[in-house]
């Protein structure tokens, strides 16, 4: 059993990516840990859930019974929903009430579902009515823009619009380069050098909390695919 992805880029200043797909039935796969937040659409026997997944801080196994179809709106760090906490949401989800026909309810008001094609319609529509925003202080972070702001004020503000601290978000993204170098045929001693790690049993236990492989797995997961 298996399932199809295809994704695209977006010009928003609140989208980091948007994916759509669909799964057969009896699908079960393992998901890196992710540092990004999302908005899950999943239609699954005609009827369609809408769920705003937090970051992660593990790689999570997903088990999917029934032959499904989902969009999936990723968000830029630092963008949030200030009606939610998003440190609540780490490693896990909310599922959001349906509304009449194909809507459902986000902070009050009912919200048209969105779709591959008109997801930045949405997106901007939540924008201009102050239900999703960015933090200006995290963004001139990530940009290594500099502030007049104490350590653990930044580390609040990350706390508040990610869920993680600067810390976590930097662990996820060193297994994600240490992935993306193993991908690309690179041997597990020039990816310990290459990402920072201490040494090989660094790495290991870094790929095992975040992607749920070891290098040498990870290697034959890619050369399989």
């Amino acid at each position: 059993m298996g399932a199809f992805f295809e994704g695209r880029q977006s010009d928003s200043p609140y989208i980091e990516f948007i994916w759509r797909g669909h799964s057969d039935p009896n699908y079960d796969r393992t998901c890196p840990a992710d540092s990004r937040w999302n908005i899950l659409l999943l239609k699954e026997k005609g009827r369609v859930k809408v769920t705003v997944e937090g970051p992660t801080t593990r790689a999570i196994s997903k088990f999917t019974a029934e032959s499904t179809e989902f969009l999936v709106i990723k968000f830029k760090l630092g963008v949030f929903l200030p009606a939610f906490l998003l440190t609540e949401l780490v490693n896990t989800d909310l599922l959001l009430p349906e509304g009449a026909g194909k809507s459902f309810w986000l902070n009050g008001s009912t919200w048209q579902l969105p779709d591959f094609e008109n997801a930045e319609v949405f997106v901007n529509r939540l924008a201009r009515q102050e239900i999703l925003t960015h933090d200006r202080v995290v963004r001139a972070t990530l940009q290594n823009q500099p502030q007049e702001v104490s350590p653990r004020t930044v580390r609040r503000h990350f706390l508040q619009t990610t869920g993680l601290t600067p810390k976590e978000l930097q662990q996820i993204e060193r297994a994600q380069q240490a992935a993306n170098l193993l991908q690309q045929g690179q041997s597990i001693l020039d990816t310990v050098a290459a990402a920072g790690y201490a040494d090989q049993s660094h790495l290991t236990r870094s790929l095992k909390r975040f992607y749920g492989l070891t290098p040498a797995q990870f290697g034959k997961e890619v050369f399989a695919e």
